[in-house]
């Protein structure tokens, strides 16, 4: 039997109602005003094919779950120039997107996301651009990710920018 002890170091001036208030009303915000919306395609890591040897996945070898509308906010930061190996050609890389997400969303969906799932998101009505997640924000006991320190409420997701070689969507 699991015990239960609660919060109570912010009991005055802030508590379990207070916090269920205010998480209501950014996700309020968050899918009523901003409605900014990805797909995520989970890799299925019981059903992918992986080499016996090194557990290195094969060709073709990926499998995925049902893909899945998420709501959260979307940030793509500035694309950045590299060199290409050791020549003097540069080439200019999408930006990396961060997707900020409830807590509470994901738990109501039974959804996790994971390192190495991908991303989904309309840039325009007509393209889709593709992200791998590099960072999937698990590590939530920090103060940025919990509200004046009471209870984790979010996470922020990193994704980097993926070539049409890599993943289509499904």
């Amino acid at each position: 039997m699991q015990k239960l002890v609660p919060i109570t170091r912010l009991g005055k001036f802030f508590g379990g109602e207070d916090y269920s208030l205010d998480i209501d009303m950014g996700e309020e915000w968050l899918i009523g005003d901003m409605n900014f919306t990805v797909v995520l395609y989970r890799i299925d890591r019981y059903k992918t094919k992986t080499d016996d040897v090194y557990g290195e996945v094969l060709e073709d070898g990926i499998q995925f779950l049902a893909p899945i509308e998420l709501k959260g906010y979307v940030q793509i930061l500035a694309p950045t120039n590299k060199l290409l190996g050791n020549s003097r050609i540069k080439q200019q890389e999408p930006g990396n997107m961060k997707f900020s997400i409830y807590q509470k969303t994901l738990d109501e969906l039974d959804v996790d996301v994971q390192m190495g799932d991908y991303f989904g998101y309309y840039e325009t009505e007509d393209r889709v651009r593709y992200y791998t997640v590099i960072n999937d924000g698990k590590v939530k006991s920090d103060n940025k990710h919990t509200y004046g320190g009471y209870k984790p409420f979010y996470r922020t997701i990193e994704a980097t920018w993926v070539s049409e070689n890599e993943f289509r969507g499904i």
